[in-house]
């Protein structure tokens, strides 16, 4: 009877030992916290958005890039593309209608929408950002609580439609 008594302290030690080591190998699978980046133009066919880096004209079909981006007060309707911004729960475009300088329509053209908690989350912050944008008529905008990741790369993008536009 006392041989067994000694060895569950061992197995108890030897389970302990085991329960830490496993704690601390998840514990360092985690994946850290990562800051969105901007998406590098690739020639990949998924990337069907990589001209949208110059400014293309929505209304006016005869301007060129380098036309386009040196005269902000036109008086023709410009759509520009920004550039798509991955972001930790997915990719974020946004395409900006200026008319006269300013910015008459923000719409995203990719969000996260992978799973129910992505297009539930998108379908409050999305319209929230729009107005966002609109009220600011530039892409210094407050963030949607809850909406972090999607705010970010939503500003981001933002800022490089405008960017093309001369704006």
């Amino acid at each position: 009877m006392h041989a067994l008594k000694k060895h569950r302290p061992l197995r108890r030690v030897t389970l302990a030992a085991a329960t830490t080591v496993t704690g601390f190998v998840l514990l360092l699978s985690l994946k850290p916290h990562t800051a969105p980046t901007v998406a590098q133009a690739t020639s990949s066919a998924g990337q069907s958005q990589s001209p949208s880096r110059s400014p293309s004209s929505g209304s006016t079909s005869g301007s060129s890039s380098a036309g386009s981006s040196g005269s902000t007060k036109s008086t023709a309707t410009k759509t520009v593309t920004g550039d798509t911004v991955q972001t930790r729960w997915g990719p974020v475009q946004v395409r900006v209608t200026l008319k006269n300088g300013k910015i008459t329509d923000v719409t995203a053209v990719s969000y996260p929408s992978d799973n129910p908690r992505d297009q539930e989350i998108n379908s409050y912050a999305l319209p929230q950002l729009r107005r966002e944008a609109l009220a600011a008529q530039s892409a210094q905008i407050d963030s949607v609580s809850g909406a972090t990741y999607t705010s970010d790369g939503y500003q981001q993008s933002l800022q490089s439609a405008l960017d093309s536009a001369g704006l």
